[in-house]
């Protein structure tokens, strides 16, 4: 039987594991700041890309949503948005055993007169899952949950190099402070 150890040793090893937690620097990521105030993204309001943008440009605390791409200080623009299915692995009766899904967004940030500030670039998520045609409805919900998930990865992708541009003196606006 172990030694049990006194309330107040549990408790003080508690605050001391918290105190060198505390002091190590580690906090959880926030949102991070835009360096732009306003924000046209050019994806349909009501797909759930657009939506997912929204509310993460809405959590960065510095940047709001226009709806006129005439009044937004930058333009987001989505090139391209498409998911993939392709076969990993059969069975030996020739049944698909493996699937991979992907899902590949082509983006470019804008400004105002349409001078590119992040060129066109591709983000891709990929991920695999084992296929049993005998559970059809749960592997087509496993399915959208992992095409969700990838997506949710990419708007991630999206708003942290949105957040590592930096505007530079000449690229500053004049009529901005």
């Amino acid at each position: 039987m172990p030694f049990p150890l006194p309330r107040l040793a549990r408790h003080s090893l508690a605050a001391l594991a918290f105190i060198v937690l505390a002091g190590c620097g580690f906090h959880l990521r926030g949102p991070q700041p835009l360096d732009f105030s306003t924000l046209y993204i050019g994806v349909g309001q009501y797909s759930p890309l657009g939506t997912a943008l929204r509310r993460q440009v809405a959590l960065s605390g510095t940047t709001t949503v226009e709806e006129d791409t005439k009044r937004a200080e930058v333009s987001l623009q989505i090139l391209a948005n498409e998911r993939t299915r392709e076969i990993l692995s059969l069975t030996p009766a020739g049944k698909v055993r493996e699937y991979e899904l992907g899902q590949r967004i082509r983006f470019r940030l804008a400004d105002r007169s349409g001078s590119e500030l992040i060129p066109p670039t591709n983000i891709t998520a990929r991920r695999e899952y084992t296929f049993n045609d005998e559970l059809i409805l749960g592997k087509e919900q496993e399915e959208a949950l992992l095409y969700r998930d990838m997506e949710n990865d990419l708007v991630r992708q999206i708003m942290r190099r949105l957040a590592a541009w930096r505007r530079t003196a000449e690229t500053r606006d004049p009529a901005q402070p």
